[in-house]
């Protein structure tokens, strides 16, 4: 591809699929790091998982190539683009949303008698772990919706755009989720649950200037909750999740319009 003048590259010019084909070329060779290991980062967590990098590495080689450093450089940069975030109202569902689904999840389980332990968390260890899953999220999301969501969303709508990265996402996730002995049920329902959250993001996304930080953080929420699930994952059923997720998220459709997902003020 010739490199255009603008540095900052027209978003219209981006290839969804040059960038979901290098997204998953370069997590080939973290899946087969993951078949040759059975170390865990996390209990559920393989080796394989380290591909996390690979949206955020896809992405600034392809904004360097259409733009050059200064595009790449200004990607990264919106690791850190809070300000975008003029209605600071949207931090609530940033951070407390996927809580509530947890919540939520966990009283459905115990209604239906599922085997549930007794609840332990350490509140310190998940501070920790929300921090770290932020710069993990930033791996992910810096691809995700740093590059690839407005091209989709300027095709497909909000809604389109959304199950199109979500079924992708969901899809890149499977390899790992395999290494560490799941279930077609379980891997089936992850999906689900998968598809709905990246509604959810895109949602945020456009309710918040495009904000990558605060979708790092919506990420790292999500992904502290099912860790913290008691106990350490260990019970988190995504099947129940995915059905609660997938319901929030139909609500927000039908709230916010599935063209743009988005206040009218917003």
């Amino acid at each position: 591809m010739q490199r255009i003048s603008d540095p900052r590259a027209p978003e219209k010019t981006r290839s969804p699929l040059s960038f979901f084909l290098l997204v998953f070329a370069l997590s080939a060779p973290f899946w087969l790091a993951g078949a040759a290991s059975s170390w865990e980062l996390l209990p559920g967590v393989p080796t394989g998982a380290l591909q996390l990098v690979c949206p955020c590495l896809a992405a600034v080689l392809l904004v360097y190539r259409e733009g050059g450093i200064r595009a790449a450089t200004d990607l990264l940069k919106r690791s850190f683009d809070y300000k975008r975030i003029t209605a600071r109202l949207w931090l609530l569902p940033i951070l407390l949303l996927m809580p509530a689904v947890m919540l939520i999840s966990y009283a459905m389980m115990r209604l239906l008698e599922l085997p549930l332990p007794t609840v332990e968390i350490n509140w310190l260890s998940g501070a920790l772990l929300l921090s770290a899953f932020f710069f993990a999220g930033l791996g992910e999301e810096l691809g995700w919706s740093g590059y690839v969501i407005d091209p989709l969303q300027d095709r497909w709508g909000a809604l389109g755009a959304a199950l199109i990265l979500g079924a992708v996402w969901a899809v890149w996730h499977v390899v790992p989720l395999l290494q560490v002995g799941r279930a077609a049920s379980w891997i089936a329902g992850w999906c689900l649950a998968t598809v709905a959250l990246r509604i959810l993001h895109t949602w945020l996304y456009n309710n918040t200037g495009k904000s990558v930080f605060g979708q790092a953080l919506f990420h790292a929420s999500a992904n502290t909750g099912w860790q913290l699930f008691p106990n350490n994952g260990s019970h988190y059923d995504p099947k129940i999740t995915g059905l609660v997720l997938t319901v929030t998220a139909a609500l927000v459709v039908m709230i916010f319009g599935p063209s743009r997902l988005r206040h009218t003020s917003a």
